[in-house]
Formats: C-alpha cells, structure tokens, sequence
C-alpha cells in the first residue's frame, strides 16, 4: 500500500474548513498533517479537529519534512507568492483558483513546478465531475451534431460588505471568483484554442471590484461561447452546448452538492429526454486526483496558461470599453 500523501494548509478559510479539509479527512490516501494561520487560535483549532500540528504564520509550515505537498486556500492576490515559497520548498502545491491574477505568474510558477518534478494544480473542482464526462461522452457521440455554440452561467446573490471578494487589494471580483468557472468550461469543452471578442466588467452599486461581467470568446473554427457572471445576481449556475441538431443543457454545473444527482437535458428533433445520473463528490474527486498527481509528479495542465491568458484579456478588453 502506498504511503499516504501528507497535507500542510496554509489558512484556515471557509472553503477549507467546510469543504477541502472534511474530503481530505475522508480519503485514505492523504493526511491532514499541518495547518497554518496567520492567528495562532484558529490554527490550534482547526488543526486539532485532525490531528494535525498548528503552525503560527506560513512560513514555518513549509519547513516541515513530514509535509509532501500543502493546500494553499488564502485570497486569490496572496496565491502566486505562497505558491512560490511552496515550490521552492519542495513541496507540491493545489492551489485555489484562480492560481494567480496574473499570466506571467501563472507562466513562472508553472515552468517552476516542471522543472522541479512537482505537481502544481488549481483547485477547480467541477472539471472532475463524472456529469461533464458524460457530457463529453454525448457530444462525442453526434447526439447533438456539430457543435454551434457555448452558454455558461455562474452568479450568487450579494455577499456581506466585508466580504474578501469586495477587495481589490486581495484579488476580489466577480472574474476572479465566479468568472473563472465559467471560463473553464468553456475550455473544458471548447478546447484551448478560443479566442476573445469581446467582455464587459460593471461594478454595480460603486463597488471597489467588479460584481457582473459578460464575454464572447470563439474557436477558429466559429463556435462562440457567451459567458455570464457575477455577484450580486440571483443564483445561476449552469451550462448549455448548442448544436446543428440538438441542445444538452446542465444545471447546477459548477457547485452542486455531493447527494446531487445530476440531470442532463436533451432536446433535439424528437423532443425532450431527461437523462438522471448517479451522484457525485466533485470534492472528495478533486482530493484523489491531487493525491494521484503527487505520487506521480504530474505536469502542470497546460489549460492552466490558456486560462490565465484568456482572464487577463477579458479584464483588458472590459478596461477598454469602460468610459
């Protein structure tokens, strides 16, 4: 039996405590070995639910040699530089998305991990969900014809003021946070040649980020794909792939919980089937294919620097409409 890959985590946010931390607790192959917080309580707590050690700051953490590879959830701004330390201290690294706000980063921090024989990955978790296989699967099989066009969704309602999505400073806005799912799919199932068009970014309400945004990207070949996010909306998570002889369509794509089972809907020349899947933990999958690339020492995904060039030119493109 294969050693268990050994976990350090670098903060103690929500999406840690509630989501990633309880899927790693659960998979037989990785253990909690550390956690990291800038406040000394909260990673004594944290960490004691575990059985793992507290470490008062990040640094400390990553000088540990009972740590293989570190979970790093802290602000999207704060990514690249721990990230870095990360690398350079051996360990390999699953990162929050986006892996950094910047494609020269994401270029650097890519090449590093390579270089070195470590596995460097982002944390988005919907790309392991067996319903975006089965959708794959139908496409592949002429279901829906040739594909004509991509529609992707993700919006939440308003968050608290004090939110850290509310601040520049920290990487915030709705590109960063929800705008990247939808940016992904699109790649997921476009591939990675697609091409911008156009893209806006409004912060509603003289918010300090931006809380709505819309693009178009296309293949070489015309497919285009129309993207909405935001987040100060109704709640929206969705996709639908638009063919010359049908349309599958996919709710709660991105986030859907564990008990979940998923429904793709099938509309073409001979109405409307609904197709029921089994239900799926895109958490608990994401945690075994990060353990899986460790023991491997997978290459980084090259789709990590098509996404992060394709995010740097919508927020270009949406600063050069802005009055």
């Amino acid at each position: 039996m294969m050693a268990a890959v050994r976990i350090g985590v670098l903060g103690c946010a929500d999406i840690a405590r509630r989501r990633m931390l309880p899927a790693m607790a659960a998979e037989s192959g990785v253990e909690i070995a550390a956690v990291a917080s800038r406040d000394a309580a909260r990673a004594r707590d944290l960490a004691g639910q575990y059985g793992a050690r507290p470490h008062h700051g990040y640094g400390s953490l990553l000088e540990r040699d009972d740590v293989d590879a570190v979970y790093i959830p802290l602000p999207a701004a704060l990514h690249a530089r721990w990230t870095e330390a990360a690398l350079r201290a051996g360990k390999h690294v699953l990162a929050e998305k986006p892996l950094t706000t910047s494609p020269a980063d994401t270029e650097r921090l890519t090449a590093l991990a390579a270089d070195s024989g470590l596995a460097l990955m982002e944390n988005v978790m919907f790309v392991h969900h067996t319903q975006h296989t089965a959708v794959r699967e139908l496409v592949a099989d002429g279901v829906i014809g040739e594909p004509r066009a991509f529609h992707a969704a993700f919006a939440i309602p308003r968050l608290p003021d004090g939110d850290i999505r509310y601040r520049p400073e920290l990487g915030g806005g709705a590109l960063w946070d929800v705008g990247v799912y939808t940016v992904r799919a699109a790649l997921h199932f476009l591939g990675n040649d697609l091409a911008v068009v156009g893209a806006t970014l409004d912060a509603v309400g003289g918010s300090p980020v931006d809380t709505a945004g819309t693009a178009l990207l296309r293949t070489p070949d015309g497919v285009g794909a129309h993207l909405t996010f935001g987040l100060d909306h109704g709640y929206r998570s969705a996709y639908e792939l638009w063919g010359s002889l049908g349309r599958i369509t996919v709710e709660r794509a991105f986030t859907p919980p564990a008990d979940h089972r998923p429904r793709i809907r099938l509309e073409g020349r001979d109405g409307v089937e609904e197709l029921t899947l089994p239900a799926d933990d895109q958490v608990a999958a994401t945690v075994r294919a990060f353990a899986s690339a460790v023991r491997d020492a997978a290459p980084p995904d090259p789709v990590l620097l098509r996404q992060a060039s394709l995010l740097d030119e919508l927020r270009s493109r949406a600063a050069q409409r802005s009055p």
